[in-house]
């Protein structure tokens, strides 16, 4: 049994068989064979030997003579390994003896080679193991054939386990069969993490190598609360899990019944609390936990899901989806928010080597003003269907929000000239989510209607902290004290001016801040579904004046440590059936 830690970034457990997924598709989708299929299987192992031992044989043949036979001899060597006896032995043995099938023996067999040639203290050697991962992944092409799929195809349940996995690839994943799924990076606040959260699929990332360690159909549990993935766990752990994923399901009945239920303190003041979505699908379970509305509807999905850029149709029909889910409830409309390295169908940038400092969000949108407009047009004609609001993500200064109102503007303008039905006075937000927007928030309440601080990069851009990187992402914590003082300040000067403030990001959902947050003074929390019913608990057992406590308390508190043990020993007290 392997206990990995790593990050936990979309919640839940799940037990199940892994699914190893590398840059070419899905490696090993069947562990055993039936019943009388040995000999053909055998066969077929053959014959993918053959075809791999062709195919080496012709790149050995090109490369020596552009280059010459000492590179060559290279291939040489992987003929010799794909042709050796022992390694026929070994893979019969397992297809006749354990019935397993031969890409199952082929990833079992080749990579523990691979890990004994990783474990030598000799350089030289432990670089071998990649031309072991090379046989194995020539071999496996020629065993799957046609019947290697993607991630979007999968017909059965599986844990998914990947060196990295793109928004695209986690926005196509069909929640039905992918379990749950393990990253070797990321970290949190990324869209593939947000993407997972918004799916209801637990994920863990940022757990360093592993993957070239697993063999597909091995049992793996995920554990998306505590951030640990579990390879072949033993019968204890294995029912310890079980147990808890009972005791888990158990919880959310009861925490169900909460759904009806207003969010209002025990000294009377009523709190709002709105959904996070990324897909029009998630609405029907905010409502049913209770949401009055949609603070964030992140609308990256359109442009995740191909290689090509959606066009107006595209956008408005999702958009008017929903719109008519929600009736005469808000939703707020973030137009797009990526970086021009997760979009394939526009130029890559020349010199983009900090995405997250580079070319995004409203810097993106604003370089890229016919897709701007394509999208800001759309939004705007579902207005007159419904409650609909517009906001603009990471705004750094007033020039870029003017300039995003002017682009709005000549929307408006082209819509009136076509005779297609908008509504002018709609509401126009802007995220704040860089220190410079908190600084300058005084100057903002006088261009727009409302304001939603965004923790996840305002944690990010306040503590110079790259939330992928997992050497870092220890630091990456929305309990910094100065994180706290910036969203204070936020909330006072919204306050002071009358514009409403919501607050979204992990933060938000987080039971943990619930208390803290109140106290500073929100009361506008905009959460996933899947968090709902237990913010909602906790604002139903406090009040403001003892939140009020907590947050002065804990703005004194000098580290992010003590801030999070003092919030969990507040919380413990009030909702201590909430596990965190």
């Amino acid at each position: 049994m392997q206990r990995l830690p790593g990050i936990a970034v979309s919640p839940g457990v799940a037990i199940g068989e892994a699914l190893v997924l590398d840059h070419e598709g899905i490696r090993i989708p069947r562990r055993f064979l039936a019943r009388g299929a040995t000999e053909a299987e055998l066969a077929r192992l053959d014959r993918a030997i053959a075809d791999a031992t062709a195919e080496v044989e012709h790149n050995r043949e090109r490369i020596a003579e552009q280059l010459g036979s000492d590179y060559g001899a290279i291939f040489s060597a992987h003929v010799q390994m794909l042709n050796d006896p022992r390694l026929r032995q070994e893979l019969e043995e397992l297809i006749r003896e354990r019935h397993y099938s031969p890409e199952y023996s082929v990833s079992r067999v080749l990579r523990r080679y691979a890990k004994v040639f990783q474990a030598l203290e000799s350089d030289h050697l432990a670089e071998r193991a990649s031309d072991i991962f090379d046989i194995e992944r020539r071999l496996l092409k020629h065993l799957l054939g046609e019947r290697r799929g993607e991630i979007a195809h999968l017909d059965r349940q599986a844990i998914v386990l990947s060196r990295e996995l793109t928004p695209s690839e986690t926005a196509n994943m069909n929640p039905e069969f992918v379990q749950a799924f393990a990253t070797e990076i990321g970290g949190p606040g990324s869209h593939t993490a947000i993407v997972a959260e918004g799916l209801g699929i637990p994920a863990v990332v940022g757990l360093g190598p592993f993957v070239s360690e697993v063999s597909g159909g091995e049992t793996v549990i995920i554990d998306g609360d505590a951030g640990v993935v579990i390879i072949q766990p033993d019968e204890e752990t294995l029912a310890r899990y079980r147990s808890i994923i009972e005791d888990q399901k158990s919880a959310s009945v009861e925490l169900a019944k909460l759904g009806d239920l207003p969010a209002v303190t025990t000294d009377g003041v009523t709190i709002q609390i709105l959904g996070n979505i990324e897909f029009p699908s998630e609405i029907p379970l905010c409502l049913e936990r209770g949401a009055v509305g949609i603070g964030l509807y992140r609308t990256e999905f359109l442009y995740l899901k191909g290689d090509t850029e959606p066009n107006e149709v595209e956008h408005y029909a999702a958009y008017k989806e929903v719109a008519e889910a929600l009736g005469d409830k808000p939703v707020v409309m973030r137009t797009v928010d990526l970086g021009a390295d997760k979009l394939s169908m526009l130029p890559q940038p020349e010199d983009e080597r900090n995405p997250f400092l580079g070319l995004r969000s409203i810097r993106l949108a604003l370089k890229y003003l016919d897709m701007f407009r394509t999208q800001l047009r759309a939004i705007l004609r579902v207005s007159a269907e419904g409650n609909v609001r517009i906001m603009f993500p990471l705004i750094s200064n007033l020039i870029e929000l003017r300039r995003a109102k002017m682009v709005l503007a000549d929307a408006m303008e082209d819509l009136q000239e076509e005779g297609i039905a908008f509504n002018r006075n709609i509401q126009v937000g802007m995220m704040v989510e860089v220190p410079s927007a908190v600084i300058m928030l005084d100057q903002f309440v006088q261009e727009v209607d409302f304001f939603s601080i965004g923790t996840n990069d305002l944690v990010q851009y306040t503590l110079a902290v790259d939330r992928s990187n997992k050497d870092v992402a220890a630091l990456y914590t929305s309990a910094d004290p100065a994180v706290l003082r910036l969203i204070k300040i936020s909330l006072d000067v919204a306050k002071a001016h009358d514009k409403p403030i919501s607050l979204c990001g992990q933060m938000s959902g987080a039971p943990i801040y619930t208390m803290l947050l109140l106290g500073l003074g929100l009361r506008a929390f905009s959460v996933t579904a899947a968090a709902i019913p237990e913010i909602k608990q906790v604002i139903r057992a406090v009040s403001i004046a003892h939140c009020e406590q907590v947050a002065q308390r804990a703005l004194k508190l000098e580290s992010a440590r003590d801030v999070k043990t003092y919030l969990r020993e507040e919380l413990s007290r009030v909702a201590p059936d909430i596990v965190i």
